[in-house]
């Protein structure tokens, strides 16, 4: 015990003596430090006043120093700056070379100082000796201060100017992207340059490899972004209009919480009533299902890096998924009407709230106001705030679920774009006057761009974007036709999609009956084709559209809900199998191909009860002329005769389907009513039914054989010769097999070895796409001037031929009644 009593002793005296040395060690080296003067901080444990703790020595210059002054590096000290409240970033090699410095300076003087204690008791001179050796290291590092000072200043306006988001938001990801500096970004996306987009957009966009904006994205950027006002917008389709307006609703969603993060770094918590984190930002309203998902892809690329929520909300899928969608409380919603404003007369949190409501879009607003269409979008209209005054930075108080929030109340910019836009010359005077009235007060029908546009809030000093030339009509498309007859569409569709079967092509037809007689037949002609129309469940859409990019010569037969914005790359073709009802819709689906300054191509079949239809078309987008899309005749007979055969078919299997569909439903629906079917069929007739069905099921086996047949072999022109190449010419194809085949017998002479004799090479021509075959061939145009005199003067000969044979017919009979007369007379 008492051995145990003295060891225990012996380990508090060393302790104490470590603690004390240690104590000592620290006060040595805090009174190197540049302090000019004494602070009184109290006494330790045995008394001794801490009054000249912080005392330097008379030979170091300088007063006290600020928190800016001190460099934490060089004393040890860990000091709150703006970087600790941010987002971490990744060092420059220029400060992690500077750090290293400092921290094998300070190991030297610690070593330095450790050395000079050691050597006290023994030697004074050693100790004279260490503080010079203090004295210049402390004049060193009062050097180096300056410039550490603007290095860390420099480090911290960078930190705070390009700080996350989720620095002040629910979340709390603290990810920040690295930065994209000037210097960085390729020379050819220096058209970006002058619209001083963030970095971090700037990054996005050189990741999705769009190197110059297009002319609406150029001209709306500035207007919307840095002034802020109301846009409206017209530009042709495939100009990037998504973008036009999906950067500046980004780029100030970005401006604004750097602003808020700058007052967080001040203020700290207080700077959360300022922001308007977990409430709706944007709010984009689309005609389309199709559309709706294709900008929200759209704005998802653009904001990958940028941790902004964009949710799409549309009809056809399960609310309850999109419900739980917008519980992430998501910055940007793209919606159609109809789910839109169920989830909203619902009572959905975040889509009613529309108080820090700072942007509203209406995509393709010329479809918005077709008459007895979009009614949802009235009610959806009337939820949204009023405008009248600018109220951005204020608070108002809202309340929600009996709880009084202080939210901030936003200045709300509205946008309206379409591919055709026409205005009243006093249409801003009308944005001025019905901004003094109260939005409820408006009735009438949303049957106009200009009403709808009152209607949404938009003020008067509102940028109108009008980059629509005469045409309309994007520069690159080439239009054409074919003048047929109304049953040989068919023949000219199958002969377009077969000899000219190259490349991504849209056929738009304007009812769904002839939708599904078109693609019956060319899937019975073996052609892979897709469809869609708004009878579709949403997820048979989404497959189709699917299926149709996934393939390079893709065919979809679709009507015009597909003419509507969708954005499908390298589409080709566009076959108008009937003409539209309107000019407009006509310039939504030419808009299909052509898209983003490539090339394209339009055909239209032509009816004779539709020239007249067809010319004013073409004139009303100023068309002097338009070409007639070249034929090759002689692959007609083959054509017909493959159509022929899949009508036979298609005839007997639509016969036989809808019997089974009928027979299908007379059985459910006895079944459910419990009830049992008389079969007042009798012996006979039973079987003279199965027999014909023997005899049908026989024939269709047989033409489907005998289609197999035809198709089994290519289609050549009549004047195709398997044993000599026919007037057709050689094409780039041929061209290439041959000089395959002379490389091949090159390298047998080469070997040495015999040359057998070779049996015959198929050699194929290659097939074109319409575009080629219209350059190449379609010299023949129609031309559209004197078109109307031309039409009348044939009018005036006809009415005056009738006329003649009309005063003919009266002479006639009146000589034929004078001879009556005179044979009765005599």
């Amino acid at each position: 015990m008492v051995t145990g009593d003295k060891e225990s002793s012996l380990m508090k005296k060393r302790n104490k003596r470590s603690h004390k040395r240690k104590r000592e060690e620290d006060f040595e080296r805090i009174d190197s430090l540049p302090w000019s003067s004494s602070i009184p901080i109290g006494e330790d444990d045995e008394g001794e006043s801490f009054s000249t703790l912080f005392s330097g020595s008379g030979q170091l210059d300088g007063g006290f120093l600020s928190l800016e002054e001190i460099d934490e590096a060089d004393y040890h000290l860990t000091l709150p700056t703006i970087e600790s409240e941010i987002t971490e970033r990744k060092q420059s090699p220029e400060d992690d070379d500077d750090t290293n410095e400092t921290v094998d300076e300070m190991i030297e003087g610690e070593e330095a100082e450790e050395d000079g204690e050691g050597r006290d008791d023994e030697d004074d001179e050693d100790d004279e000796e260490t503080r010079k050796k203090k004295e210049k290291k402390a004049k060193r590092n009062k050097e180096k201060k300056k410039e550490k000072k603007k290095k860390k200043q420099k480090k911290i306006n960078e930190a705070a100017k390009n700080q996350d988001a989720s620095a002040v938001s629910c979340d709390g990801d603290d990810t920040v992207e690295e930065q994209v500096e000037e210097e960085e970004i390729p020379p050819e996306f220096s058209a970006w340059s002058s619209m001083r987009l963030h970095p971090l957009l700037m990054k996005s966009i050189y990741r999705l490899d769009f190197k110059e904006p297009t002319k609406i994205q150029k001209a709306c950027f500035n207007v919307a972004a840095y002034q802020g006002k109301d846009v409206i917008g017209a530009a042709e389709t495939g100009s990037g209009k998504t973008l036009a307006f999906g950067l500046p609703i980004l780029q100030r969603l970005l401006d604004e919480r750097e602003k808020v993060g700058k007052l967080y770094a001040l203020k700290g918590e207080e700077a959360q009533k300022y922001a308007a984190d977990g409430y709706l930002r944007a709010l984009i309203i689309t005609p389309t299902r199709e559309l709706a998902l294709q900008v929200t892809e759209h704005l998802e690329n653009a904001a990958k890096n940028l941790s902004v929520k964009v949710v799409p909300i549309v009809g056809g899928m399960f609310s309850e998924k999109q419900e739980r969608r917008l519980k992430e409380k998501p910055e940007i919603v793209v919606a159609t009407p109809g789910r839109l404003w169920e989830l909203m007369s619902a009572g959905e949190k975040h889509l009613v709230e529309l108080h820090s409501l700072s942007f509203f879009v209406l995509d393709e607003a010329d479809r918005m106001v077709e008459r007895g269409h979009f009614r949802e979008l009235q009610s959806i209209l009337d939820l949204l705030p009023v405008t009248d005054k600018p109220n951005e930075g204020k608070t108002q108080t809202v309340k929600s679920n009996d709880t009084v929030l202080n939210v901030p109340k936003k200045k709300r910019q509205t946008f309206v774009f379409s591919a055709t836009i026409a205005l009243s010359s006093d249409f801003r005077k009308k944005l001025k006057r019905g901004s003094s009235k109260s939005k409820q007060s408006s009735s009438g029908e949303v049957n106009s761009i200009e009403v709808l546009s009152e209607r949404a809030g938009m003020r008067d000093n509102v940028a109108i974007i009008d980059l629509t030339t005469t045409s309309i009509l994007a520069p690159k498309i080439e239009e054409s036709f074919i003048k047929c007859e109304e049953k040989e569409k068919d023949a000219y569709l199958y002969y377009i999609l077969s000899v000219h079967g190259q490349g991504r092509t849209i056929v738009f037809c304007t009812s769904v009956t002839d939708l599904r007689h078109i693609s019956g037949l060319l899937k019975i002609l073996g052609l892979d084709v897709c469809t869609l129309f708004s009878e579709m469940k949403q997820r048979a859409r989404l497959k189709s559209i699917d299926r149709f990019r996934a393939s390079e010569n893709g065919i979809l037969i679709a009507t015009d809900l597909v003419a509507r914005g969708i954005d499908i790359k390298n589409v080709r073709t566009i076959i108008h199998y009937k003409l539209p009802h309107s000019a407009e819709v006509y310039v939504h689906r030419c808009g299909r191909t052509a898209r983003a300054f490539a090339d394209g191509c339009s055909i239209a079949l032509i009816e004779p009860n539709e020239t007249s239809k067809f010319y004013t078309l073409c004139k009303s987008f100023s068309m002097e002329s338009v070409k007639i899309f070249p034929l090759d005749n002689s692959y007609m007979p083959a054509v017909r005769k493959r159509l022929y055969l899949a009508r036979q078919i298609y005839e007997i299997e639509r016969k036989g389907s809808r019997e089974n569909a009928d027979r299908t439903w007379l059985k459910k629906h006895a079944e459910s009513m419990e009830l049992e079917l008389d079969d007042e069929e009798s012996e006979e007739e039973r079987v003279d039914n199965v027999r014909q069905r023997k005899a049908t099921s026989a024939r269709l086996n047989k033409l489907k054989e005998e289609l197999s047949t035809l198709l089994s072999h290519p289609m050549q022109p009549k004047k195709f010769s398997g044993r000599y190449f026919a007037g057709v010419g050689v094409s780039t194809l041929m061209q290439n097999q041959f000089v395959e085949l002379k490389k091949q017998k090159q390298a047998q002479m080469q070997i040495g070895g015999d040359i057998k004799r070779r049996k015959l090479v198929v050699i194929n021509q290659n097939c074109i796409e319409p575009l080629q075959a219209l350059r190449a061939g379609g010299n023949e145009m129609l031309k559209m001037k004197g078109q109307s005199a031309e039409k009348r003067r044939d009018i005036a000969s006809l009415k005056k031929k009738r006329k003649e044979e009309k005063i003919g017919r009266r002479d006639q009979r009146r000589n034929q009644k004078k001879q009556r007369k005179l044979m009765a007379s005599s």
